[in-house]
């Protein structure tokens, strides 16, 4: 009997992958996918699946939150561009983890281990005391990134809201934050913001240009090995992904 799955990432190109992978391996019945955290736990409430393929980083919602808010555990595969939360741990303790972009043959041993737990009646009870583990020391551990970013103008500052942010850029020793297609003037570097921001949402795609990826649009190739990023904003803004930073672009989409 195949595996009841249901698959949450904010990412839809992630989502879109993971979907493609799994109907792949003819191992599972996919009943249902979301982006959004609220969805997820409405719709794993309602029908708990045999297992859920779970983000762990989400803007509003972590993985470890979404459980923390069901009335019973799903088994839970997590994924994560992100190898620093105590993954470790999830694979010596009956739950599995996948990090981006999600290889066939670790989907493959990733659906093996819920198939063997499924058989264990003791590993749902132990399941669920370390899910509430690592929630807590997750909430503990989780790094706050801002949502807005100021733009000082003589005296005054104005504040911009980074999801309104398309991509930062340098310029003759300035740094601007593009929004809604105007420049404004931020007192960081690009080096700086991209320390400061959230590695989930902004990516470093020149040695001048920090992108907010939830705004790429399309890609395409140029001569040399870069790459050509169009974003959905009015002017449709095309953006250079530098060739020594093409490779980990395309990890970071999972592409």
């Amino acid at each position: 009997m195949k595996l009841r799955v249901y698959l949450v990432d904010d990412e839809a190109l992630a989502l879109e992958r993971l979907t493609r992978l799994l109907e792949a391996s003819g191992r599972v019945e996919i009943i249902g996918k979301t982006t959004e955290p609220e969805e997820a736990v409405a719709a794993l409430t309602s029908d708990l699946p045999d297992v859920c393929f779970l983000d762990i980083q989400m803007p509003r919602s972590n993985g470890f939150e979404v459980l923390a808010s069901l009335p019973r555990q799903p088994i839970v595969v997590f994924t994560t561009a992100y190898d620093r939360y105590a993954l470790d741990a999830f694979a010596v303790n009956s739950v599995d983890y996948l990090l981006k972009p999600i290889e066939p043959e670790h989907l493959d041993r990733a659906l093996t281990k819920v198939e063997q737990l499924r058989a264990s009646a003791a590993s749902s009870q132990h399941l669920q005391a370390l899910l509430r583990s690592l929630t807590d020391s997750f909430r503990q551990n989780r790094p706050e990134y801002p949502d807005r970013i100021a733009s000082r103008l003589g005296d005054r500052l104005r504040f911009l809201e980074l999801a309104r942010v398309t991509h930062f850029y340098a310029e003759e020793k300035m740094t601007f934050a593009v929004s809604e297609g105007k420049a404004y003037g931020v007192d960081h570097t690009i080096a700086q913001l991209e320390q400061r921001l959230d590695p989930k949402t902004f990516f470093r795609i020149h040695r001048g240009t920090l992108v907010n990826i939830t705004w790429i649009k399309e890609l395409s190739p140029l001569p040399g090995g870069g790459l050509n990023a169009r974003l959905k904003d009015v002017q449709g803004t095309d953006l250079t992904v530098a060739r020594d930073r093409t490779r980990e672009f395309r990890a970071r989409l999972n592409l």
